[in-house]
Parts: C-alpha cells; sequence; structure tokens
C-alpha cells in the first residue's frame, strides 16, 4: 500500500494499516525523541504518546504536510510536554536535570582510544543539547537530525519561517558555547591556505 492508502485505511479505523505507519517511522520517532529526552526510558514514553497522539489525530490529517513530518511534529510537542512534567516532578522532589547522566551512547569505534573519545564528544553534545531551551532543541533537532528544512519546520511546528531560522541560529550558537566551555570545540577555524 502506498502512504496515502495506508493514512486513508488507518482514517477508517484500520487497526492494520496504522501498525504499517508506525513500523514505517518508529525508528525516526524513536530517536528524535531519545535526542530530545536523553533518556531511553524517557523516550520511549514519549514514543508511545506521539504515536497515542497520532492514533487520536489521524481523522483530522489533512497531509498538508508530509506524514513524517506531522509525526516528528507530535513527538517534539510530546517531548517537550513530558521534559515539562519531569521538570515539574524533579523540582517538587529537590533534583535538577543537572542531576541525571545521559545514558553511555553505544561504541563500534575499533580501538579503545578513539571510542573514549567519541564517546566523551556525544555526552558533550548531549549535555550541550539538554542545556538548550526545549524550543533551541526541537528546531536544532529536527534540522540537523532529521534533515528536515527550515520550510518543513516551519509548517510541522506552525512557526514563522523567521523564527524557525533564529532559533536554529541561536541554538546552534549556544550549543558552539558550551562545547568551548568545556573544552570540546576549537575557536579557531582550519586554515584554507595551500587548499583551492
Amino acid at each position: 500500500m502506498t502512504e496515502q492508502e495506508l493514512i486513508r485505511a488507518a482514517q477508517r479505523g484500520s487497526e492494520r494499516a496504522f501498525e504499517e505507519i508506525v513500523q514505517r517511522y518508529e525508528k525516526q520517532v524513536y530517536h528524535l525523541a531519545l535526542r530530545m529526552c536523553g533518556r531511553e526510558e524517557d523516550a520511549w514514553e514519549v514514543y508511545q504518546e506521539a504515536f497515542l497522539s497520532a492514533w487520536r489525530g489521524l481523522g483530522s490529517f489533512r497531509g498538508d504536510a508530509a506524514l513524517s513530518t506531522w509525526l516528528y511534529r507530535l513527538t517534539s510537542n510530546a517531548a517537550i510536554d513530558y521534559l515539562r512534567r519531569q521538570n515539574r516532578q524533579r523540582a517538587l522532589e529537590g533534583t535538577s536535570l543537572d542531576d541525571e547522566e545521559a545514558p553511555e551512547p553505544a561504541d563500534t569505534a575499533p580501538s579503545p582510544a578513539q571510542a573514549a573519545e567519541q564517546g566523551e564528544l556525544r555526552e558533550q553534545i548531549q549535555a550541550g543539547l539538554m542545556a538548550l531551551s526545549a524550543s533551541q532543541r526541537q528546531v536544532l533537532l529536527l534540522r540537523e537530525l532529521q534533515g528536515l528544512t527550515y520550510e518543513e519546520i516551519s509548517r510541522a511546528l506552525a512557526l514563522d519561517l523567521g523564527t524557525v531560522k533564529s532559533r536554529i541560529a541561536r541554538g546552534r550558537e549556544n550549543l558552539r558555547k558550551f562545547l568551548l566551555a568545556t573544552g570540546n570545540f576549537s575557536d579557531r577555524l582550519p586554515s584554507n591556505r595551500g587548499r583551492r
């Protein structure tokens, strides 16, 4: 079945068609949730919430944007809502996001030294992403990891194009500053001398 046929069948209540949609997009939705939340347990919660929202809202999906873009929006919104709830709960418990450790990413690098260096850099990037505001992290992940264009992000999140561009620029700059402060990024650009 084509994607449009699956959407129409799922809108008519076909659970099988919706299962096929989930299978087609589950990896992308999960990875976006993981990048936004930083922890596997949280990502699974967001993943489930995103697909539950998709099932409930599929009847009103008009196809103005691609299905993937709509799912990214649902996932981003579910992640932001989840993180807000977690922040409130942590505040009540007297802990903060700084008390949480990011999960150790799986490493497949051949040498232990390279694996350690790559793992440390990934941890710092994840920490830098978590240090961004939710709105900056949301658009930056959609742009850099999901590969959406500015226009697609604008449509998916119902934001002005200028707002998307400024949030991405501020997010990149804040991430750069974070990485500079932790010593994981050089402020000097490589020289272009001798290259033509």
